[in-house]
């Protein structure tokens, strides 16, 4: 078992982190709290923190590891033990705290979320509190039974590869097949999009949103074979965001070419999304031809008639517009009138 501890600032970020659904395992310990969600919490620790002024870090965020060969042998009830005795010898007695599980790695651990202001207005001194967690996690661990740090350490090296040798061969086929169909379709707009999901599919993989309570999303989960990989774990250029903006990037550049596009109608019996989109439907526009300079046809025969009809006028009217000693007033006047029109042009900018 290993130990880490760290004063905070950012109390509610962190105890919405440790309750987010999709990384939330069990509840294990709340400790001098009446509340069970991360707001309510939060509300309750803010009351008695408010109370030192002067103190920024106002939170303890601790982390405790687990080593694999450790999990078959602790149950919840017994995890939520080593969560009290650890609050415990890290002297936390008077303090408010929180204890949850995480399952979203392939170790599982415990996050504790810890008022630092105690009820009776004391600061809790964090000098050199990492030192102390390890230390406390090593007493524990030896109570118990349990892997000390540095034999997790000597683990950790290698344990990924030696868990499931599989796992980690599919992932790197699914990253080779990623790699590959991003680079072939990058920044090619909507339409390459399409044809790398289409691809992926072809190939057997499937990309699915990941949401929250919210129905908002927060990440994707590509699956291929029989695993199921986070997109951070592919690469860094497959996140919700990121994958999104190395397709967008060349729709921004056709964006500013003169094309026509036709709205997508939207219908009333819409199905339910569980497929992963690029773009919003909202936002979402397609072409009749891909061809582009076919689709600019319209526009650039439109524009080359109305060009065309100006020079014929201009022919036909001959000497009517052709300068004369009259005709130099006029343009004179016009002249005039155009500078005026820029000076108080120039006003206007400078007002606003």
């Amino acid at each position: 078992m290993i130990g880490k501890c760290k004063a905070i600032a950012h109390g509610s970020t962190a105890l919405d982190y440790i309750f987010r659904e999709g990384k939330l395992g069990n509840r294990l310990a709340f400790h001098n709290l009446c509340s069970r969600e991360s707001k309510a919490i939060y509300e309750e620790m803010k009351l008695v923190s408010d109370y030192n002024t002067r103190c920024r870090n106002k939170f303890l965020r601790i982390e405790i590891g687990i080593a694999p060969q450790d999990e078959k042998k602790l149950s919840v009830s017994e995890l939520a033990q080593i969560a009290h005795l650890f609050a415990k010898k890290m002297g936390l007695d008077n303090h408010q705290w929180v204890a949850v599980t995480h399952k979203d790695t392939d170790n599982r651990h415990i996050h504790i979320i810890a008022n630092r202001i105690s009820l009776y207005g004391e600061v809790y001194e964090t000098t050199f509190v990492s030192n102390k967690a390890a230390r406390v996690a090593e007493e524990i661990s030896r109570e118990k039974g349990l892997t000390i740090a540095e034999e997790v350490k000597i683990k950790r090296k290698h344990q990924k590869a030696k868990a499931n040798p599989t796992r980690e061969e599919t992932k790197r086929e699914l990253q080779r097949i990623c790699y590959t169909l991003l680079e072939k379709y990058k920044s090619t707009g909507i339409t390459g999009h399409s044809m790398f999901l289409y691809e992926l599919n072809k190939h057997g993989v499937t990309i699915d949103r990941m949401k929250n309570k919210q129905s908002k999303v927060y990440g994707l989960k590509f699956s291929y074979g029989e695993y199921a990989f986070k997109a951070s774990e592919v690469g860094r250029e497959f996140g919700y965001r990121s994958l999104q903006r190395n397709f967008e990037a060349s729709n921004k550049e056709e964006s500013k070419m003169p094309h026509q596009t036709i709205q997508e109608p939207i219908e009333k019996n819409e199905q339910p999304d569980t497929g992963y989109q690029l773009v919003p439907k909202s936002r979402s526009s397609i072409s009749r031809d891909n061809d582009t300079p076919r689709v600019q046809n319209p526009i650039s025969a439109v524009a080359d008639t109305i060009v065309s009809a100006a020079d014929e006028v201009v022919e036909g009217l001959g000497d009517l517009i052709t300068p004369s000693a009259q005709g130099d007033d006029y343009a004179e006047a016009a002249w005039q009138r155009k500078l005026r029109y820029q000076a108080n042009k120039k006003k206007r900018g400078r007002r606003l």
